[in-house]
């Protein structure tokens, strides 16, 4: 007898200090069928990722406490299965330098806001491997 039972939904963390940012965010993933959790700087959000799995973290540079750049490099050292969990980082910063230092901090895309829905969905199912 097939298992009839609906696949399991991505979970992603939305990390970002703008409350209106992550009620975007989570809106336009919760339509595009994940489940949305959020922090507000990158200390909630490492609490958050060490004690519950995530398979996609979006994160946001300028925050207070803990900035993106911050969060990636603390996530990427940690040794635990929540190391490997794949990185968006969007952020309003838009030179070269700023997407160099994202890659470097463990991210693995980055986009510049403001962000499209649809871009949003996008990127979040090619990054956790959730059909389009």
């Amino acid at each position: 007898m097939a298992d009839t039972a609906a696949p399991a939904k991505a979970r992603v963390l939305v990390v970002d200090d703008s409350s209106l940012v992550r009620l975007y965010y989570r809106s336009a993933l919760e339509k595009a069928g994940f489940q949305v959790e959020q922090a507000i700087n990158g200390i909630e959000a490492m609490e958050k990722v060490l004690s519950e799995p995530f398979d996609l973290v979006i994160v946001d540079v300028n925050m207070p406490r803990m900035d993106g750049f911050s969060f990636l490099r603390t996530l990427r050292s940690a040794d635990a299965d929540a190391a490997t969990v794949p990185a968006l980082m969007i952020s309003t910063e838009s030179e070269t330098q700023d997407a160099a230092e994202a890659k470097a901090a463990g991210a693995n895309f980055y986009l510049v806001k403001p962000v499209a829905e649809a871009e949003l969905v996008r990127h979040v199912c090619v990054l956790t491997g959730a059909s389009l």
